[in-house]
């Protein structure tokens, strides 16, 4: 997982003498591959540069080791230049010269999955790292997702970035706010299950973070009606597919890594064991607990394939799959982070050094 997030490090000398940017897409060979799902997308994005500075800088806060924040400051970089001066931000670069796509489906200015990303980002490098560049910029992209609409799968994020401020005694956004949009979480749902979106006939996993973001929040707004709710759509959603093994035809690392986040957060809001039995059952997908009956997580080449199709696993291992990965995975990452890092030394040097 940092191995290969490693060899997806590239510099945008554009955006920066030190910034830097993840590959989105690696074969099995892991030579890179463009994002083209809508259409010519770009290179690299904002959605894993962002979502690869949460990462570092948690591992950073656990290890101390400064090649982490090195590496995540140089993200950092390609965020802050895809933002432009109304507070939005654009999602794509074209090619590694830093040329953005500025009006792809997937790149225009505001969409909502990376300016939500972009802004968690800037609220984790504005607490990890100090840096004086980021304030402005983070209280630009508060101030957009204040005054416009989200679904409830994006307002998750928001939430996040909010909660990660608020538990040190900064205000991003006021507590009316907070309550606001984790309300729209709470009142979008179906029975007993959360939405992504409205009128959704059946929740995809990919992203689906609202029963932890809710335990979470709970607390901190002292609102136990949100714990309830965020409990009742894990039984509901999540538990069945986590004893499942995650049965579906398409299983994506960012399905099952937002299953571990929510029953982390359900365990740490309440105490209860099954939560944590949970947990550690759909961590184990990664290991070969799952539909494929072989791993996902290549502990040897420390790579996490793309997730498993009919049956069989995908050889690709691009981004997003081995960032979601690691973070399912953050305690044992964490603890060989050293380890990791020495080995792919040389790579991270041409990146960052």
């Amino acid at each position: 997982m940092i191995r290969q997030l490693a060899r997806l490090t590239r510099r945008v000398p554009a955006a920066g003498p030190h910034a830097l940017a993840l590959g989105v897409y690696a074969n099995d060979e892991d030579d890179g591959l463009a994002a083209r799902d809508q259409g010519f997308e770009g290179v690299a994005c904002i959605d894993d540069a962002a979502r690869a500075v949460v990462l570092l800088l948690d591992l950073y806060r656990d290890t101390g080791d400064r090649r982490l924040g090195e590496w995540a400051t140089g993200l950092v970089d390609f965020v802050l230049y895809m933002q432009r001066e109304d507070g939005r931000f654009h999602n794509f670069i074209r090619a590694w010269d830093g040329t953005i796509n500025t009006d792809g489906p997937t790149s225009y200015a505001g969409g909502t999955f990376w300016q939500a990303r972009a802004i968690r980002a800037l609220a984790k490098a504005h607490l990890a790292l100090r840096d004086p560049r980021v304030a402005v910029p983070l209280a630009r992209g508060f101030a957009f997702a204040t005054e416009n609409p989200a679904p409830p799968d994006v307002r998750t994020i928001h939430v996040l970035a909010a909660l990660d401020l608020m538990r040190v005694g900064l205000t991003p956004v006021l507590r009316e706010t907070l309550e606001r949009w984790c309300d729209e979480i709470a009142n979008c749902r179906e029975g007993e299950v959360l939405l992504n979106s409205p009128g959704e006939p059946k929740p995809h996993l990919w992203g689906h973070v609202h029963e932890g973001v809710l335990a979470e929040a709970a607390p901190v707004l002292d609102r136990p009606d949100l714990l309830d709710l965020a409990r009742q759509s894990a039984h509901a959603l999540l538990v069945p597919q986590i004893e499942r093994a995650f049965p579906e035809r398409t299983v994506q690392p960012y399905g099952v890594a937002a299953a571990v986040y929510a029953m982390d957060r359900l365990y740490q809001a309440t105490g209860e064991i099954a939560y944590s039995r949970w947990r550690d059952q759909a961590r184990a997908w990664f290991d070969g607990r799952n539909s494929a009956s072989q791993p996902v997580y290549d502990r040897v080449n420390g790579r996490v394939s793309d997730g498993i199709d009919d049956g069989r696993i995908n050889p690709h291992s691009g981004a997003e799959s081995n960032i979601v990965g690691a973070q399912a995975l953050l305690p044992d990452v964490a603890s060989r982070v050293p380890t990791l890092l020495d080995e792919v030394a040389d790579r991270l040097e041409v990146a960052v050094g």
